[in-house]
């Protein structure tokens, strides 16, 4: 799409009404730390508190799943993905997976209400 998709955590999206539900959008990304990371922050947690090797991590799994999610409600012809969510499991020792999900939606925006590019919404009406 040429234009960016709206991600919101609300059912709705304000100024527009949803024309077209096209189901779920996800992205799944699984991560383990590596050696170094792991090495790294077994030091960390010994003094406790935040471990910022594995804060990295979990944010950079999030940070990819979250763009996998966008990416495939693209795919569907979506303007925005809305009741987004994330959810993690550990799947085995040092490995989890990350999940960012929603439901890809169309959007009508409603009278003069400004589109994402700038221009009104009864641009050209009669």
């Amino acid at each position: 799409m040429g234009r960016k998709l709206i991600v919101t955590t609300t059912n709705e999206v304000v100024g527009y009404r949803i024309t077209r539900y096209l189901g779920i959008a996800r992205g799944v990304v699984v991560r383990s730390p590596g050696m170094g990371r792991a090495f790294t922050a077994s030091f960390a947690a010994i003094g406790g508190g935040n471990i910022r090797e594995y804060e990295d991590l979990c944010e950079e799994a999030r940070r990819e799943a979250h763009a996998r999610m966008i990416d495939h409600a693209a795919e569907r012809g979506a303007d925005a993905i809305i009741g987004m969510r994330y959810d993690a499991t550990e799947m085995a020792q040092s490995l989890t997976e990350v999940l960012a999900y929603g439901t890809a939606v169309q959007l009508e925006p409603l009278d003069e209400t400004p589109l994402r590019d700038g221009s009104a919404a009864d641009e050209g009406r009669s």
